[in-house]
C-alpha cells in the first residue's frame, strides 16, 4: 500500500472555494431557468391567442360575406323587407304576423 501523501493547503483551499462557488451560483441558475421557462410559456400563450383571434376573424368575415351574398340574391324589395323585419323580431307573435303578411303578398302576386 502506498504511503499517504500530504496535499498542500493551498490546493485544498482552492478546491473548497470552487465547490462553494458552485453551490452559491445554484439558486441564481435555477431562477434564471425558471424565468426563461415562464417567459417562453407566456410568449407561446400570446401567440396562441393571436392565432385564435385571427381564425375567429376569418369565420366572421366568411359569415358576413355569405350574409351579404344572401341579401343580394333576394329578388324583390318586399321579400327583403320581410327578411329584415324577421331578423329584428324578438317574439314569436311578431314572426307569425310577418309570415302571414308574406303569405298574403305571395297569394296577391
Amino acid at each position: 500500500m502506498a504511503a499517504p501523501e500530504t496535499v498542500s493547503t493551498m490546493i485544498t483551499d482552492a478546491v473548497t472555494q470552487a465547490n462553494v462557488k458552485v453551490l452559491a451560483e445554484s439558486p441564481a441558475m435555477a431562477l434564471s431557468n425558471l424565468y426563461q421557462t415562464m417567459s417562453q410559456s407566456l410568449s407561446l400563450s400570446a401567440q396562441n391567442a393571436v392565432t385564435a383571434q385571427q381564425q375567429s376573424n376569418i369565420v366572421h368575415q366568411t359569415t358576413t360575406t355569405q350574409g351579404v351574398s344572401l341579401l343580394y340574391s333576394i329578388d324583390t324589395a318586399t321579400t327583403a323587407s320581410a327578411t329584415g323585419k324577421s331578423l329584428r323580431a324578438d317574439t314569436p307573435d311578431v314572426l307569425a304576423n310577418i309570415l302571414s303578411v308574406v303569405q298574403a303578398l305571395k297569394n296577391a302576386g
